[in-house]
């Protein structure tokens, strides 16, 4: 563990990364900090507008294109046009939201936060130089992967387990991934982080009328800032660390960057396989090496 902050970031120089999610909130951040580095950084974004807005405040080789990781026609449309990546930040998402479907028919909240990246990460593999790093959250401790319904089509839909699931996925699937990338012989990384609670724009999108003001008022008492939270991100994206690494601040909410726990679940092999192969049969992408 160690104070570490953004200002502690190596040089990035000659270097490409994907940010999923770059518009805004964590992985406005994350973007503007590799930008300034000397990354070439890609701003990956739904709105294209919110996107060249976002990339106006930023120093540095920045470039925005469309994604939306609620269409697989979008994923494959994007990852058809890189041509090279040394780090892929899978940092979008959406939480708690009302239930919705994407244009998949996935529900909205598995297939943004986990089926959209987990197509987007196969797709872009054979191109890509270093690491892959996975946005979850502390809310993965909620979570529980149901392989006979992870679409919540015949169990009633609730909006924070949804959520719980989605970023429970994503360490499962960091988990699998790394796994796969030995197996291949590949040196490429795999590895996962989680914010702390840092106000973002995310809580305010929540669409329940309660609930919002609530988030709203928790964020200005007990949130963190989002230079804070992505602190967590850039610290994965950067430093050496062993494959299928979870980073975090120490105090879950609060404290120096490092290793974060994570549950048993979330520790569960087996169901990691399993998940992989069912979103490999949703979404139509294997895994290429």
């Amino acid at each position: 563990m160690s104070d570490w902050t953004a200002a502690d970031l190596p040089s990035f120089a000659g270097r490409t990364v994907i940010v999923t999610g770059a518009n805004s909130g964590l992985g406005l951040v994350t973007a503007r900090e590799l930008a300034r580095v000397g990354a070439r950084t890609i701003l990956a974004v739904r709105n294209l507008d919110k996107g060249n807005a976002a990339a106006a405040q930023m120093a540095g080789d920045v470039e925005v294109r469309k994604l939306d990781l609620q269409s697989l026609a979008s994923v494959r449309e994007f990852a058809d046009g890189v041509s090279g990546v040394d780090v892929l930040i899978n940092n979008a998402g959406i939480m708690a939201v009302p239930y919705a479907q994407t244009a998949d028919g996935f529900e909205s909240q598995i297939g943004t936060n986990h089926l959209g990246h987990f197509a987007l990460t196969n797709l872009l593999l054979p191109r890509l130089t270093d690491r892959v790093v996975t946005v979850s959250s502390m809310m993965h401790l909620l979570g529980y992967i149901s392989l006979k319904d992870l679409n919540w089509k015949s169990r009633p839909y609730l909006a924070w387990p949804a959520y719980g699931q989605s970023k429970l996925a994503n360490l499962l699937f960091t988990t699998e991934l790394q796994r796969r990338l030995d197996a291949a012989g590949s040196t490429v990384t795999a590895v996962a982080a989680h914010p702390g609670y840092s106000a973002t724009n995310l809580q305010g999108q929540t669409g329940n009328k309660f609930g919002t003001p609530i988030w709203n008022a928790a964020n200005r008492l007990m949130a963190t800032d989002a230079d804070f939270g992505a602190c967590q991100t850039l610290y994965a994206a950067s430093q050496n660390l062993p494959g299928d690494s979870f980073i975090g601040p120490r105090f879950a909410m609060r404290g120096p960057t490092g290793r974060a726990q994570r549950s048993p679940l979330a520790r569960n092999r087996d169901k990691a396989r399993a998940l992989w192969t069912l979103s490999e049969q949703l979404t139509g992408v294997e895994f290429p090496l």
